[in-house]
């Protein structure tokens, strides 16, 4: 008398679940690496080879105009450093990037790292990758 199993297990095992959450995910992080902006200001910012490896901890832009923007943030030039002492007083390792347009003089840009000198900030200018 022969005596089958009524409970037969399958040895194949369904990968389309498996590859649809996968899909999934790539998706969802092209599109989401595609929204995230840095810097929000249209800037034509002069280029370079060289990487930016200090974290950023604030962000100073300088407009075509001499506009001067604290992250986003319109600041009258007379008021720039106060503004940053504001914002990184509380910092353990205070660095700011600078944005700037690359038709801006060198002075604005001088007095910008004037600012970071006296205050002992670290600055980085952001450069477009070539």
């Amino acid at each position: 008398m022969a005596l089958r199993s009524r409970n037969k297990v399958s040895p194949n095992f369904n990968m389309s679940s498996m590859t649809d959450i996968v899909f999934l995910l790539l998706i969802f992080f092209m599109l989401t690496s595609t929204l995230v902006s840095p810097n929000a200001l249209k800037l034509l910012l002069p280029s370079s080879k060289a990487k930016t490896l200090e974290k950023q901890t604030i962000s100073v832009s300088i407009t075509k105009d001499i506009d001067f923007y604290v992250n986003e943030e319109k600041v009258e030039e007379s008021n720039l450093e106060n503004q940053l002492k504001l914002v990184l007083e509380n910092q353990m390792e205070p660095a700011i990037i600078l944005h700037t347009d690359k038709s801006v003089d060198i002075e604005h840009v001088v007095r910008v790292m004037d600012i970071a000198y006296r205050n002992k900030y670290k600055i980085v200018l952001a450069t477009k990758p070539n």
